[in-house]
Formats: C-alpha cells, structure tokens, sequence
C-alpha cells in the first residue's frame, strides 16, 4: 500500500468500559485503509477494564484520563486531532472505512457542515417485546433524527466551531444536532454505522431516563431535542399506513407508561443520571 504523510479525517472515540467490543470495532474502521490514512484518538474515559489496552494498535493514539463524563472525553480527544474534518464515533457502535469516506464526501457539498450516516439495528440477542418497541420507536423518531442517535456524526471546521467545546452534556449528539439548521446537515444514505439497541426492556428504560433528562438539558440551552414531541397521533398513522401491527403498537405503548412512571419517580427524588457504558445493549436478553 502507498504511505500517506497526512491524515484526511481525525476521529474521537470516547470510551467507557468498552472492551468487550472496542478492539473490533476498530479493527473494522482501519480496515482498508492506508497507514496514517485515519487519524485516530481513543479516550478511556475512567474505566476499570482494559479499554486503553485493547485500543492500542498503530493508527491510533489512546489517551487515559481519570475524570468521569463523555463530554470531558470528547474534549480531551478534539484537543488532540490532528486536522479536519472530524468524526465523532460511540466506542461501542461499528462504522467502517468506506462509511468514513462517504461522510467526508458529503461534507465536501457546498453549505453543508455536519452529516451522520444511517443507522442499522443490530438486534441479536434483543427479547421480543423489546424488538417490537425498538421497531415502533425507530419508525417514530426517523424523520426527526438526522446527526443523533446513530452513534456517529462528522464535522467541518466551520461546523466545529459551533459545537466545540462541548458543555457539559448528557446528549453530545443532541447538541450537536440543534446546532445547525436542516439544510446544513444531511444523513449520508452511502454510509451506515451498527448499532446495538437495548437487549431488555429494563436496559431500555434506564437508557431512556438518560434520554429525557439530556432533553430537558438541550431545552435549557435552548436546544431543542432531536427528536420532537413524538405524539400518539404518529402511532396511529403507522398503524394505519401497516408500518407496525397492534402488537408492535402495544408493546411500544406499555413500556412507554413504564418510561413516563419511572422518570417522574426519579424527578420526585431528585435521582441523577451520568453517562456510562450501557452494558445493556450487551446483555443476555429478557
């Protein structure tokens, strides 16, 4: 293969107690690729495994840092990039080289400064009524997710300098979404990332107790969440147009009522969320 002297892309993946997948999600990234071709920067984000260990391999810089939080992780590692464009990735979600490729293409567009690729739903392992919410939720919320929920968005410089530094957080690509307008950022239909959905429906609710309070966040830096209001008219309609069944549908609406109960029951306590490694996506399944 040709030696590349400079990188084209730098991408930052913070990591939290990710070494059961770290090692080969990034050996897909590097695949197919020229040495120096990526610009690589993993922050082991207080953990207690062998994250940093498994990160090592060339093409990649692996920082440690005893400080809790994705966004001080995400920080760390801009700090370190070595050029533009940049890349955001999730340690736990799989994004290849060709996806790499088509999102710096996009990014090439005249006016456009932030894209993400299109998710795919990994379901292994996921139980059945947790596969038939994740199903109705992700037909819920596909019109509105564009840069978040995917596990991956990318920058340019200009595009940088509105969302970096990063405050402090709990939904970085929530943030980063509302940071530009529609015609500013674009899904890249040539690029996918793999992503791996709660496995139970109790993995499922603690994860969305960390969605609603990164929501109420965004609203009070007036950002506004990814994903909307998603109403129960919209589930009508895609149990009118045969996008889901009735099952689908009332699976999706008693762990909604679970969803509802268990962030007020939070609220009255005055429980807190922080970010983490949701091992949940991972677990044996329920």
């Amino acid at each position: 293969m040709n030696s590349v002297t400079s990188p084209v892309v730098s991408i930052v993946v913070p990591a939290h107690n990710e070494e059961a997948v770290l090692a080969g999600n990034l050996d897909r990234l590097l695949a197919d690729t020229e040495p120096g071709e990526f610009d690589v920067i993993v922050v082991a984000n207080a953990c207690s495994d062998r994250t940093a260990e498994v990160a090592v391999r060339p093409g990649v810089r692996v920082v440690e840092t005893p400080v809790p939080g994705k966004a001080n992780a995400l920080r760390l590692g801009d700090e370190l990039c070595a050029t533009f464009p940049r890349i955001y990735l999730d340690a736990d979600v799989e994004l290849d080289s060709g996806s790499v490729r088509a999102l710096l293409a996009a990014l090439d567009q005249p006016g456009i400064l932030a894209c993400a690729p299109v998710p795919v739903w990994d379901m292994t392992g996921v139980g059945w009524v947790a596969r038939r919410m994740h199903k109705v939720h992700n037909e819920l919320v596909a019109p509105f997710r564009a840069l978040a929920g995917v596990g991956v968005y990318a920058l340019t410089e200009e595009g940088h300098a509105r969302v970096f530094p990063i405050p402090d957080v709990l939904s970085d690509d929530g943030w980063t979404h509302g940071s530009f307008a529609v015609h500013e950022r674009v899904v890249v239909r040539q690029a996918t990332s793999l992503v791996r959905p709660a496995r139970t429906v109790s993995a499922h609710l603690k994860r969305r107790v960390r969605v609603r309070l990164g929501n109420r966040q965004l609203a009070t830096l007036g950002r506004s969440a990814p994903e909307g209001r998603l109403r129960l008219g919209s589930l009508g309609a895609l149990l009118t147009g045969g996008k889901v069944s009735p099952l689908d549908a009332g699976c999706y609406l008693a762990v909604l009522v679970m969803d509802r109960a268990m962030t007020r029951l939070r609220g009255s306590r005055g429980g807190q969320v922080r970010w983490g490694t949701d091992t949940g996506s991972r677990s044996e399944a329920g």
